[in-house]
């Protein structure tokens, strides 16, 4: 009677490639809700699909998140967008692509005086898009608007991220800790 050699290198590779992608949206929702900056500004994700492209993150107004004359600190109604379109994009484009923030501009439009709730979609159309302008080495800058909203839908603050997305194999480096390079082409 001969046993299969039991190898938890393979079991451990099978659990991560079948169970983490089930698991990532809810680390992800878990690590950013409990990272310090963001309990500070109460920034809270309320809801993430990273395969809808999806995100819906909110803060409520706080002794610690407002500003001098009482209303929502500029800076963090800024963090309740910045990493989330990166975010989705590195998940729905998968490794293959080198993904990074290139530009960020906010636009303040009425004072936020309650909870502001921030709404980010990415379409599906908008992934074969990238992935068709990138084919052939190119560098893609997309922006993707975002507008946060007070508890009656008024608009609070218009963000405008702009996204560097280029296929991994053309970067001039390969390593992402240099994105700086790839992005200055």
């Amino acid at each position: 009677m001969s046993l299969l050699p039991f190898n938890f290198e393979t079991l451990k590779r099978n659990a991560k490639k079948n169970i983490m992608p089930l698991l990532t949206p809810h680390l992800i929702k878990l690590r950013i809700n409990t990272y310090a900056p963001y309990i500070g500004a109460g920034i809270k994700i309320d809801h993430i699909d990273l395969d809808q492209g999806l995100c819906v993150v909110s803060m409520g107004l706080n002794r610690l998140n407002k500003n001098i004359v009482g209303t929502q600190f500029g800076g963090s109604l800024y963090s309740m967008v910045d990493p989330f379109y990166m975010l989705m994009l590195m998940h729905q484009l998968g490794s293959s692509y080198v993904v990074w923030d290139k530009s960020s501009h906010v636009e303040f439009i009425a004072p936020g005086t309650s909870k502001v709730t921030a709404r980010m979609k990415i379409p599906s159309t908008e992934i074969t898009t990238i992935q068709e302008l990138a084919k052939n080495g190119e560098a893609v800058f997309r922006q993707y608007e975002t507008d946060l909203v007070d508890d009656q839908q008024k608009i609070i603050a218009t963000v405008t991220k702009t996204i560097y997305i280029r296929l991994r194999k053309y970067s001039k480096s390969k390593d992402q800790s240099s994105h700086v390079d790839n992005i200055d082409d």
